[in-house]
């Protein structure tokens, strides 16, 4: 989308936390007692900061940061039914393929340690109360930073499929179908509130090389189809160009050795109802699949979000290469038809990532700063920006 011909600029929408809200989050996440007041004033301060610098450096389609979550996937145990207890995190075939590599980084530290809970009952919506705190926060923090426009993240339910053992239900379809049916609130409290929801799937690609490494491609195409259908079902209710979805290979810097090509799964992003697709494309792994889209046309109902900043290297990228990057995705699918994005988020897991949290503004800034060049190599007007 172009504002006044600009490429605007997002991002995945997890962002590193303050101090202050990762010892609350990690409580939480122990089940320890705390003040519901301390805990509302704090992550409030913390999606105003979060907010804040995201405007200060020039992202136009802001998040809150994820601030609330301990995870993009696990927070889900507090807002629905079904889940306790903890489970084993099995690594990617691409580390166990390099287990010295795989090894060290278990020793260095380089593993969250949230709790991973299994499906062991029913799934049903606890109530909305959660999210609707997230939407009220978020509406406050973009008033006091003056943000245009912005999104909220949300779990899609393949993905707790893959994160969260299923030790209930007699199928894993029979659980995701479980799981989309009680999300389908808090993807309308979302949009409902006025925001963008961005659904977050890497159950479509990571998922390949991590929960379902023992099948063929074609056995996982079966189930991420299947995982397709539950989300639309879970969507039917929202606008498709309310709806962003973000797909990845995992936000880890490792070999990616077995990563499933983009090509094999883009049928099936085609298919989903969100009206925005956010994909890799500035690791090195990927980022040679922008020629993807000469032999695939972009569906007339959808836009295209490249990650053009790498979220798995502390490296900061020269605006001038994010502004080329940019400007393969334009040449391609349309200038008025891509926005600028990352790879992934920025603190994918409370207190845990690969980029420094200092270094993750500066990539920020060089993401905006890039989109402005690409603009201008683009024929935009000078005062336009």
């Amino acid at each position: 989308m172009i504002a006044r011909g600009r490429v605007l600029t997002t991002h995945v929408g997890s962002l590193p936390r303050p101090t202050e809200v990762l010892d609350l989050l990690f409580a939480q996440d122990r089940d320890e007692p705390i003040d519901p007041s301390t805990f509302d004033r704090v992550i409030q301060c913390g999606v105003d900061d979060a907010v804040r610098r995201q405007v200060d450096a020039g992202i136009d389609i802001v998040s809150d940061g994820e601030t609330s979550k301990i995870s993009y996937a696990t927070y889900i145990r507090h807002r629905l039914s079904g889940f306790e207890g903890d489970s084993a995190r099995p690594t990617p075939q691409d580390l166990d393929d390099f287990p010295g590599y795989r090894d060290r980084l278990v020793a260095e530290g380089h593993s969250p340690t949230y709790r991973r809970p299994m499906c062991t009952g029913p799934i049903a919506l606890r109530d909305t109360t959660l999210v609707s705190r997230d939407v009220e926060r978020f509406r406050c923090a973009m008033a006091r930073a003056s943000a245009v426009d912005g999104f909220l993240t949300a779990v899609s339910p393949g993905t707790v499929g893959v994160f969260h053992p299923n030790q209930f239900y007699a199928s894993h379809e029979e659980y995701v179908w479980a799981v989309a049916a009680a999300m389908r609130p808090e993807y309308e409290e979302i949009v409902h509130g006025g925001f963008l929801l961005q659904i977050d799937c890497p159950d479509l690609a990571m998922g390949r090389h991590s929960r379902f490494k023992s099948l063929s491609d074609d056995q996982f195409l079966r189930h991420a189809e299947m995982h397709i259908d539950a989300l639309n079902d879970a969507l039917s209710g929202v606008p498709a160009d309310r709806v962003r979805l973000h797909v990845c290979w995992g936000n880890y810097e490792g070999p990616h050795v077995h990563d499933i090509p983009l090509t094999t799964i883009l049928p099936l992003l085609f298919r989903s109802r969100a009206g925005a697709l956010l994909i890799e494309g500035a690791n090195p792994r990927h980022e040679h699949e922008w020629e993807v889209w000469r032999r695939h046309r972009l569906p007339d109902d959808k836009i295209l979000i490249p990650g053009v900043i790498d979220t798995s290297t502390n490296y900061v990228e020269h605006p001038e290469l994010v502004a080329q990057r940019i400007k393969r995705y334009a040449d391609l699918v349309g200038r008025e038809r891509v926005l600028a994005g990352t790879d992934c988020g920025m603190g994918t897991f409370a207190g845990f990532g690969p980029v420094h949290q200092d270094i993750v503004w500066a990539k920020l800034r060089s993401l905006a700063a890039g989109a402005r060049l690409a603009s201008r190599h683009m024929g935009v007007a000078v005062a336009a920006l």
